[in-house]
């Protein structure tokens, strides 16, 4: 029996919402100036015009959805498209209230008939130049402004099929200027600067705690799902926000590839032979390794995954989906793994 460590926690949305009202009372949302419409902004590399402050917004995205619950933007939200889990507990109730176009991905029609004022997205293989909702222009025809997630385009190329290719490692400095925009979008730049604010001091806090992790050669490799549970598995690659994870543990990925989620054979996981071995649960049901109880049955029975030392050893870390795509999870993800190492021994 695989004895595995499990940290889903979803700690964030309540940091910030203590965080944001300890910065309001000590008077720091009086220091900022308003947003001056039109406003232009360059996103993933196309020009986009905000005339005014959006009042019906369109998100896909879950990541996107809940950076925009966090800035108390929920009234603005029409529609929600791509859920991993179940919203954050703080966002429950606002949640209740939006309309959810599809669990995974909406149709440009389903989309543009809520005649929104804006739609965001979280990746460019939703909107952008392969996009399966709709390219750029097409909503242009319809002059529905879009915005697309820096996280997902600065340093990334997604030109070709597939989730893309991170060219440059992946920094929580995307993600603060993904809400640093939505502030000057939606003229609230001080609850964005203080949700940042928040999320910098929580992520020095986790450094810190991690410290004794550094230069200790700790190798690791994360799953998140397979097309078939026997099956090549989507591993995290050398650059995107797991690898960031990774990196400020001072532990090493074992793949080394700039593709966002490479498949790769158990094989040559077995080859590599990670100290801790990640795993990702998550509500989706696109694959059949969506599912952790059959990625834990397969590691247990596997004639190759069942020798790796990770799993002969325990050394399997639970972690929620969120804490693996770009948005406020992300130290959620690092404190857990950070946490669980610890506790491996491996760290003396």
């Amino acid at each position: 029996m695989l004895n595995t460590t499990s940290h889903l926690f979803r700690r964030s949305a309540q940091g910030f919402a203590v965080a944001l009202g300890l910065l309001a009372g000590a008077g720091i949302t009086q220091a900022f100036a308003g947003t001056t419409y039109p406003l232009t902004l360059e996103n993933c590399g196309s020009k986009v015009v905000i005339d005014h402050a959006p009042k019906r917004v369109v998100s896909i995205g879950q990541a996107q959805t809940e950076i925009l619950y966090a800035l108390g933007l929920g009234d603005r939200v029409v529609a929600s498209a791509l859920w991993f889990g179940p919203v954050a507990k703080p966002y429950a109730a606002v949640n209740e209230g939006v309309k959810r176009l599809a669990d995974n991905d909406p149709s440009f029609e389903a989309v543009v008939g809520q005649e929104p004022d804006l739609v965001v997205a979280m990746y460019e293989w939703h909107i952008g130049p392969n996009g399966i909702v709709g390219k750029r222009e097409r909503f242009d025809g319809v002059k529905v402004p879009v915005y697309v997630s820096p996280t997902d385009c600065v340093g990334k190329d997604n030109s070709g099929a597939g989730d893309g290719v991170r060219t440059q490692l992946y920094s929580t400095e995307l993600l603060y200027r993904n809400i640093r925009e939505y502030g000057a979008i939606f003229d609230v730049s001080d609850r964005a600067d203080a949700l940042i604010a928040s999320l910098k001091a929580r992520e020095d806090a986790a450094a810190r705690t991690v410290a004794p992790l550094k230069g200790r050669n700790i190798s690791m490799a994360l799953w998140f799902s397979s097309k078939e549970i026997k099956g090549d598995a989507f591993l995290a690659g050398k650059n995107g926000v797991p690898a960031y994870v990774m990196e400020q543990l001072g532990a090493r990925n074992i793949i080394t590839t700039e593709e966002e989620w490479p498949l790769v054979g158990w094989e040559t996981i077995a080859a590599n032979d990670p100290d801790v071995l990640v795993l990702v649960k998550m509500d989706r049901r696109r694959f059949p390794a969506d599912d952790i109880d059959a990625k834990l049955a397969f590691l247990k029975t596997d004639p190759v995954a069942s020798q790796l030392s990770a799993v002969k050893n325990g050394r399997i870390v639970i972690v929620d989906v969120a804490a693996t795509r770009p948005g406020l999870d992300t130290v959620d993800g690092l404190e857990a793994i950070a946490t669980a190492v610890q506790g491996f021994g491996l760290v003396h």
